[in-house]
Protein backbone atom coordinates (compact mmCIF):
# COMPACT_ATOMS: atom_id res chain seq x y z
CA UNK A 1 0.00 0.00 0.00
CA UNK A 2 2.75 2.98 0.88
CA UNK A 3 4.59 1.69 -2.26
CA UNK A 4 0.94 2.38 -4.68
CA UNK A 5 0.79 5.98 -2.04
CA UNK A 6 4.58 6.45 -2.93
CA UNK A 7 4.33 5.92 -6.55
CA UNK A 8 1.13 7.92 -7.30
CA UNK A 9 2.75 11.24 -5.19
CA UNK A 10 5.89 10.32 -7.88
CA UNK A 11 3.52 10.39 -10.49
CA UNK A 12 1.84 13.88 -10.13
CA UNK A 13 4.87 15.48 -8.57
CA UNK A 14 6.32 14.87 -12.03
CA UNK A 15 2.96 15.55 -14.18
CA UNK A 16 2.95 18.82 -12.30
CA UNK A 17 6.49 20.19 -13.02
CA UNK A 18 6.10 19.45 -16.85
CA UNK A 19 2.63 21.70 -16.47
CA UNK A 20 4.78 24.62 -15.25
CA UNK A 21 6.66 24.84 -18.16
CA UNK A 22 5.12 26.87 -21.17
CA UNK A 23 5.44 26.47 -24.27
CA UNK A 24 7.70 28.56 -26.23
CA UNK A 25 6.39 29.86 -29.66
CA UNK A 26 8.97 30.49 -32.34
CA UNK A 27 6.70 32.47 -34.73
CA UNK A 28 7.19 35.43 -32.09
CA UNK A 29 7.53 38.88 -33.93
CA UNK A 30 8.83 42.33 -32.77
CA UNK A 31 6.71 45.77 -33.93
CA UNK A 32 9.38 48.82 -33.66
CA UNK A 33 8.21 51.91 -34.16
CA UNK A 34 10.92 54.56 -35.53
CA UNK A 35 10.07 58.14 -34.10
CA UNK A 36 11.19 61.04 -36.68
CA UNK A 37 14.15 63.24 -34.66
CA UNK A 38 13.17 66.40 -34.48
CA UNK A 39 15.59 69.08 -34.36
CA UNK A 40 14.95 73.23 -32.71
CA UNK A 41 14.58 75.80 -34.94
CA UNK A 42 14.41 79.18 -34.29
CA UNK A 43 11.16 80.66 -34.23
CA UNK A 44 11.66 82.99 -37.00
CA UNK A 45 12.85 79.90 -38.86
CA UNK A 46 9.36 78.23 -39.11
CA UNK A 47 7.33 79.09 -42.41
CA UNK A 48 4.58 81.38 -43.19
CA UNK A 49 2.31 79.21 -43.85
CA UNK A 50 2.66 77.45 -40.51
CA UNK A 51 2.55 80.70 -38.51
CA UNK A 52 -0.09 81.92 -40.18
CA UNK A 53 -2.22 78.47 -39.79
CA UNK A 54 -1.28 78.63 -36.01
CA UNK A 55 -2.45 82.00 -35.13
CA UNK A 56 -5.79 81.05 -37.34
CA UNK A 57 -6.13 77.94 -35.23
CA UNK A 58 -4.95 79.64 -32.21
CA UNK A 59 -5.62 83.26 -31.73
CA UNK A 60 -3.42 84.79 -29.23
CA UNK A 61 -0.98 82.01 -28.86
CA UNK A 62 2.82 82.29 -28.60
CA UNK A 63 5.07 80.12 -30.18
CA UNK A 64 7.53 79.08 -27.51
CA UNK A 65 9.89 76.39 -29.20
CA UNK A 66 9.81 75.25 -32.75
CA UNK A 67 11.60 71.97 -33.79
CA UNK A 68 11.53 70.17 -37.50
CA UNK A 69 12.39 66.74 -38.48
CA UNK A 70 13.51 65.22 -42.05
CA UNK A 71 10.28 65.44 -43.42
CA UNK A 72 9.76 69.18 -42.93
CA UNK A 73 6.95 68.66 -40.48
CA UNK A 74 7.22 70.92 -37.59
CA UNK A 75 6.31 70.34 -33.92
CA UNK A 76 5.52 73.67 -31.96
CA UNK A 77 5.19 74.20 -28.75
CA UNK A 78 3.02 76.89 -27.94
CA UNK A 79 1.12 78.65 -24.73
CA UNK A 80 -2.25 80.32 -24.97
CA UNK A 81 -2.82 81.95 -21.51
CA UNK A 82 -1.14 80.11 -19.02
CA UNK A 83 -1.71 76.96 -21.02
CA UNK A 84 0.58 75.04 -23.00
CA UNK A 85 0.43 72.29 -25.63
CA UNK A 86 2.58 70.73 -28.38
CA UNK A 87 1.13 70.66 -31.95
CA UNK A 88 2.45 69.09 -35.30
CA UNK A 89 2.17 71.23 -38.77
CA UNK A 90 3.50 70.33 -42.18
CA UNK A 91 5.59 72.99 -44.11
CA UNK A 92 2.31 73.74 -45.49
CA UNK A 93 0.60 74.44 -42.38
CA UNK A 94 -1.61 71.46 -42.51
CA UNK A 95 -2.22 70.41 -38.97
CA UNK A 96 -1.19 66.48 -38.30
CA UNK A 97 -1.44 66.00 -34.83
CA UNK A 98 -3.24 68.72 -32.35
Amino acid sequence: MKKLILSAIVILGTMSMHANVLPVSQDTKATVAIQSEYTEVTVDAVPAPVKTALQTAYPGAKLDKAFVNDKKEYKLEISVGDQKATVYSDVNGNWLKI
